[in-house]
């Protein structure tokens, strides 16, 4: 159980007792810094403690988000500050020199808490401080003080501000006005019975699956239960993450889960309606791996333009500015939210495409829609990143070099080819991802396929030769997912053998997978996916240069058996690390906020 440890004298008809006993906590009463120094040693160095000043007047729900958020190893609000096991020493050290300067004397007018939280934000410990708008957390000095503050305490209903901020204040225009209204009560419904985050994920997630099932019928009623199951799925996605903010249930397991699931929700749910086109002798797979195609290529643009910018120094652009001014018009934002296609638009618009239209005109509204979103968004991007007048960090360099996934061949051509400066990496890495795909395009399966795949290995190494800080170093990513991907679809339809292509949508799905799971870890200042395992999956360009051959060397029906093992033995690797990974005590709690885009 959680500690507090309550300073100073006792306010008669205070309630602050019964408040942090409500939140989960043992409340032990120390008179002076002295013993609230000695019952601060006292707890197990494992536990959450904090300190709390008796006088403190405010809502349960600012308590709430100062004391129990997990995901900070410090926090403090006026009159109180906690610390975890990471914080702990940092609390220690801060409460032993308040104590020496104060004398151990009694707490009569200044807040022991307050104090200490002053020293761990001169220290730099990193004390998270929590938004809390109208939210009430004060420590009234006077009798006349502590009147006012009970007053604006019950002028604001802290229950109508936890549900409101159990809402993401930036999302999409359909997630928004009809999704949140009404999915925040049923956050609230899932904490009051004890549910957690990541039970409703894996409901949602489940549904998604039945989705998917319903879809694979190929049948009108199956196409229509598709369609609202997945509306209702993605009703469960918004309320896990309304439910980790409304009940503070962020962790560890939820952040993995939250992250990968939405993927293999949306992937899964394409190869539904691809089967249920198959049933009713439509061949939609090259559709579906496209759509998945695109979509991993649309991530990749904002999780690498993202990590390359977010701690830029010296950072203007005139582009920046314009889209600021834009987001301060009410429609404008609505208006753009809605064209980048983001999560909540474009499950709605397969939904009710499902219900009404075929799996066909499905994947084309899709493929046209997120085709107009990825260039809006690349586009401005880039004017960005050319207007932008910025240096970037070691920490983002190695964050592009982690997200371009090189492998072993491109290490070795890194030791033996002399480097050249003949343009900037991006270059390099954009002339690879045209070689292979248009090869495979014009010729088909072949040498000369293998041979573009060769010469591609080639540029894949210089393009990451030097570091990843120029203006546009941060399209290398998007530009390899292209390469390699397009070639396993190009590929798989030129092979035109039933079977093939729902093998190559495995394959690729398994490593967007790897992908995702890298961006994530990234996300979470835990590093790339370790070395032994990028090598033994081959790396991007190896694995482009491997496809290339098999498909020159075997027949199509081999090339189908071939890919299901390749996809089989990629998804188990990379599966079997991840879930070590996310797992274990080293993983980060965090908790997802969804797509970028």
């Amino acid at each position: 159980m959680s500690t507090v440890i309550l300073t100073g004298q006792p306010v008669p008809g205070s309630s602050i007792e019964t408040d942090l006993r409500s939140l989960g906590f043992d409340v032990r009463p120390a008179a002076d810094a002295a013993e609230a120094e000695t019952l601060l040693a006292q707890v197990p160095a494992d536990r959450r403690v904090a300190v709390v000043d008796s006088r403190f007047v405010g809502h349960v729900h600012a308590l709430r988000l100062g004391l129990t958020d997990p995901r900070f190893p410090l926090a403090a609000i006026p009159g109180a500050v906690t610390a975890q096991a990471a914080g702990r020493q940092a609390l220690t050290r801060a409460m032993a020199r308040e104590n020496s300067a104060g004398g151990g004397t009694a707490l009569a007018v200044d807040s022991l808490a307050d104090r200490v939280v002053t020293a761990l934000d001169t220290d730099r410990a990193g004390v998270h401080h929590p938004e809390l708008g109208s939210l009430v957390a004060v420590v009234p000095a006077d009798p006349q003080t502590r009147n006012e503050a009970r007053q604006a305490v019950a002028a604001v209903d802290d229950e109508a501000v936890r549900l409101k901020s159990a809402v993401k204040s930036r999302d999409g225009f359909f997630t928004t006005h009809f999704i949140s209204p009404y999915s925040r009560y049923l956050a609230r419904w899932c904490a009051r019975r004890g549910l957690t985050p990541n039970q409703v994920t894996t409901a949602s997630l489940i549904t998604a699956l039945i989705a998917a099932g319903c879809a694979a019928t190929g049948t009108r009623p199956g196409f229509v239960a598709a369609g609202l199951l997945l509306i209702f799925s993605f009703v469960l996605d918004c309320t896990d993450g309304q439910l980790a903010r409304y009940s503070l249930q962020y962790s560890t397991l939820g952040a993995w889960l939250d992250a990968t699931f939405d993927r293999a929700k949306e992937y899964a749910y394409y190869a539904g309606l691809a089967l249920g086109a198959a049933r009713g002798g439509d061949d939609v797979w090259a559709l579906a791996l496209g759509a998945m195609v695109l979509q991993t290529c649309r991530h990749v643009v904002d999780f690498s333009f993202n990590e390359a910018n977010h701690d830029a120094t010296a950072n203007t652009s005139p582009t920046a500015a314009l889209s600021d001014k834009l987001d301060s018009v009410g429609w404008t934002v609505w208006l753009r939210r809605m064209i980048v296609l983001p999560i909540g638009e474009r499950w709605a618009m397969i939904a009710v495409l499902t219900a009404v239209t075929t799996p066909r005109i499905t994947f084309y509204a899709l493929l046209i829609g997120c085709a107009f979103a990825a260039t809006y968004t690349t586009a401005g991007r880039v004017l960005r990143s050319l207007t932008r007048k910025a240096r970037r960090t070691d920490r983002a360099a190695k964050a592009l070099a982690d997200l371009a996934d090189n492998g072993p061949l491109s290490e070795l051509g890194a030791r033996i080819l002399p480097r050249t400066s003949l343009g900037p990496g991006f270059l390099w890495a954009a002339a690879g991802a045209v070689l292979v795909p248009l090869a495979a395009w014009f010729d088909g399966p072949g040498w000369s396929v293998v041979l573009a795949a060769a010469v591609y290995v080639l540029l894949s190494s210089e393009a990451v030769a030097r570091p990843l800080k120029g203006a546009l170093d941060w399209l290398i990513p998007p530009f390899f997912r292209a390469a390699e991907y397009g070639t396993v679809l190009i590929l798989a339809a030129k092979a035109d053998v039933n079977g093939v292509l729902p093998a190559a949508f495995g394959l690729v799905a398994a490593v967007a997978y790897h992908h995702y799971d890298t961006v994530y870890r990234i996300r979470g200042d835990a590093g790339a996916p370790p070395a032994w395992l990028v090598r033994a999956i081959g790396g991007q360009e190896g694995r482009t240069l491997l496809v290339a051959v098999l498909a020159a060397v075997l027949t199509a029906t081999q090339l189908k058996v071939a890919f299901t093992a390749l996809a089989v033995a990629v998804a188990l690797l990379v599966l079997v690390e991840s879930i070590r990974f996310w797992v274990s005590a080293g993983a980060p709690a965090v908790h997802d906020e969804g797509e970028p885009a």
